[in-house]
């Protein structure tokens, strides 16, 4: 299977899909993209005049939905879901529906010839075991509900086989459907528009990933499906697996006014405290191309544009 593939993306319109759907079209690829743009984005407005794009709204729980677009799939890419905990835990129904359940009937409606590359998060390895770094081997242990479902829709994909499995570091990166709520994304507004950040689990470690290189491993899976079939891959930048502190005085090399301080005003409800091996996916070729610091400096360009205006009075 080779050249022009036919590429069904659930949940395309969202902060990944967004940049990896242009991204599939510039390979030459035919997108079809199913949403139910429950946030009411018109992040993929730049593609409609493509003849290659075509989108259709709707729920990806719903088979009547699914079925027409399975049969001229070659490739799915399930990216719809809630995504993180505390929308899960604000909405538990929809995460176990939207999550696990929608992923679990897609994979019973796919032909087993039909490629199906998928993205989980690296939040599954809970808290690692200090000094030790979470292979793709290490234990799952999710502790949230978003989590959970996560590991659960991965089991399912890999149940199936014919399948990549993606692990994804913490995303970040400027997105045309924009997620404030994403570790750095979050730190470098609070740093350009707030000059400080209270940190609590400041030493709390995880791994992160540019969302150009998240499109980027998806192409590389497509391109080396063969190779990379019926296993799973973390995916994240070797050189940042950053406490938040760390992450903090990254950023501030770059807003130099930027403060931070430590105080015991939280918790995460991913727990998440874990650092990252990526050697795997490096092995098969790939390596991210987006670093950090380029990340920030793209992020702080955006928050010049970008105003979270929704609750504002003035």
């Amino acid at each position: 299977m080779s050249g022009k593939m036919n590429i069904l993306v659930t949940g395309g319109s969202g902060y990944i899909g967004s940049i990896l759907c242009p991204a599939l079209l510039d390979k030459g690829h035919k997108v079809t993209v199913v949403d139910n743009f429950m946030f009411g984005q018109t992040s993929l407005n730049a593609l409609v005049a493509n003849p290659d794009f075509n989108v259709v709204r709707g729920d990806v729980r719903e088979e009547s939905v699914l079925k027409p677009l399975l049969a001229k799939a070659d490739i799915i890419i399930p990216l719809a879901a809630l995504v993180g905990a505390p929308l899960c835990d604000r909405d538990r129904t929809g995460a176990v529906t939207i999550n696990r359940t929608a992923v679990e009937t897609l994979m019973g409606l796919t032909s087993p010839n039909q490629r199906v590359l998928y993205a989980t998060t690296n939040s599954g390895y809970g808290i690692g075991e200090k000094g030790a770094f979470c292979t793709e081997e290490s234990p799952l242990r999710p502790i949230s509900l978003y989590g959970r479902t996560k590991v659960e829709a991965e089991d399912a994909v890999r149940a199936r086989g014919n399948s990549i499995s993606f692990r994804l570091a913490t995303v970040f990166g400027f997105s045309p459907r924009m997620r404030l709520d994403l570790l750095v994304n979050d730190f470098v507004y609070r740093a350009v528009n707030d000059r400080v950040v209270v940190l609590f689990e400041a030493h709390f470690k995880r791994n992160y990933i540019h969302i150009r290189d998240m499109a980027r491993a998806f192409i590389h899976g497509i391109e080396n499906f063969d190779a990379m079939k019926n296993n799973v891959f973390n995916v994240g930048l070797s050189d940042a697996n950053l406490s938040k502190a760390e992450l903090c005085a990254t950023i501030q090399k770059h807003v130099p006014n930027f403060q931070f301080f430590e105080a015991p005003v939280g918790e995460d409800p991913d727990k998440r405290d874990y650092i990252v091996s990526n050697a795997k996916i490096e092995a098969t070729g790939f390596m991210p191309a987006y670093s950090l610091d380029d990340g920030i400096i793209e992020l702080i360009k955006g928050y010049r544009m970008l105003r979270n205006n929704a609750f504002g009075n003035v």
